[in-house]
């Protein structure tokens, strides 16, 4: 009897323990003047069909983490975010998280200067929508775990930097900052220490233009100054104290 030849094809690699699938999921904050908002998209597919939670999916075996996290959330809501201007918030690997099977999501956060701009839901997502990050629907998963963490990661980065300021549209009122900080630190601030503190940075520019929409007095309109910006991250200036 001859002896058998051996195969040159390679078999897989088989892992001897089974391992979880990942996704990414990303909150991205957005701030309207007056309310502190996040992006939600409406499930069109099962689980939790018809039920809001925050965009993302699974990873693609080729892609980065932040890359399909940018993926993801361009397709459920056609805002595009560049993979490094994502902030990674961490993972989420609660057995019982996700009916389907063994699930880990990667969560990241995104400060959005434009939360008044037209979303485009698409990929499995039924709907996409802002809502009021302090008292958001019911969130599918455990993304209100998530959305927990968001907020915390939020107020951490108001006392010991300038990230949230990101959340202001290219020109602005100061009260417009001051209700920002008042949110996210989730208590009234002195009115008057904020101002007299904040401007002294020389981070805030007059822009020499005034809001006439309001029918009290014109509030003059300020823009952020880039050059400060750097300086006072480097000193690690933070808005709330």
């Amino acid at each position: 009897m001859s002896t058998p030849r051996k195969s040159n094809i390679r078999k897989p690699y088989q892992y001897a323990y089974p391992h979880p699938a990942v996704t990414v999921d990303t909150v991205v904050f957005g701030f309207t003047g007056w309310d502190l908002q996040v992006l939600l998209v409406r499930r069109a597919q099962p689980p939790f069909a018809g039920q809001w939670a925050f965009p993302g999916g699974f990873l693609d075996m080729q892609e980065s983490l932040e890359t399909s996290a940018s993926r993801e959330l361009e397709e459920e809501t056609g805002l595009s975010v560049a993979p490094e201007n994502l902030h990674q918030l961490g993972a989420f690997g609660r057995p019982d998280r996700d009916p389907r099977e063994r699930v880990v999501s990667v969560a990241f956060i995104f400060l959005s200067s434009q939360a008044n701009q037209p979303l485009k839901p698409g990929s499995d997502a039924a709907e996409a929508q802002w809502f009021d990050a302090l008292n958001p629907p019911a969130l599918a998963f455990d993304h209100a775990h998530i959305l927990q963490a968001a907020l915390v990661w939020l107020h951490a980065q108001a006392r010991t930097g300038l990230n949230p300021l990101a959340l202001l549209p290219p020109t602005f009122k100061f009260p417009q900052v001051q209700r920002l900080c008042e949110l996210i630190a989730g208590r009234p601030l002195d009115k008057r220490n904020l101002r007299h503190r904040l401007l002294a940075t020389g981070l805030f520019v007059p822009t020499g233009k005034l809001d006439r929409s309001e029918h009290r007095r014109p509030a003059l309109m300020y823009r952020l100054s880039p050059s400060r910006w750097k300086t006072l991250h480097q000193k690690g200036l933070g808005l709330i104290g």
